[in-house]
């Protein structure tokens, strides 16, 4: 987690790259998580995220796109009496973002690095502390500044100490990059 942070920060202070080469910005949008295995008899539980955002061109069409998010996930419970399960999580997403079309419609697909910094459940369904994910989804640049995103993420590791669960995510975001 420490390496993550400091390479971050030294992307943010990175101040010899040309403005076309990184962009840095701000990102917020809806989660639609549920938890997906055995014993969870559960519905789409609707939350949030939002933080950092890193774009590094490598070549015309292809970038790489470092995250830094929190994000609420879990999954709604039907069941009269029991709580509904949440999940908070640190996010890091690092993602190759392939653009279709010229800087405008892009395809993005990578590995997500989560770490449980909260849960509402911790004796009846105590969550792990890491989580390892594939996020895959698409992007449009609105503006040059301005996107959307929509995003899918499968958790590739189980989410919970005492069931066979990984995390289901749909992400919808809007953005804002200097």
């Amino acid at each position: 987690m420490k390496k993550v942070i400091v390479l971050f920060i030294l992307l943010l202070s990175a101040n010899s790259l040309h403005a076309q080469m990184l962009k840095f910005g701000v990102k917020a949008g809806a989660n639609f998580a549920n938890l997906e295995g055995d014993n969870v008899e559960g519905s789409i539980y609707t939350s949030f995220h939002f933080g950092a955002v890193a774009e590094i061109s490598l070549l015309e069409n292809l970038s790489l796109q470092p995250e830094l998010l929190y994000s609420s996930q879990g999954t709604k419970v039907d069941e009269a009496g029991i709580k509904d399960i949440n999940y908070n999580y640190i996010t890091v997403p690092v993602l190759a973002k392939f653009y279709l079309t010229s800087k405008k419609l892009s395809l993005e697909a990578g590995p997500q690095f989560s770490f449980l910094v909260n849960e509402n459940v911790e004796e009846q369904f105590e969550g792990e502390s890491f989580d390892f994910a594939a996020a895959a989804g698409l992007g449009y640049n609105i503006t040059e500044n301005f996107f959307v995103q929509a995003r899918y993420v499968m958790g590739l590791t189980e989410a919970n100490k005492d069931a066979e669960v990984t995390n289901r995510v749909i992400q919808f975001s809007v953005g804002y990059t200097f």
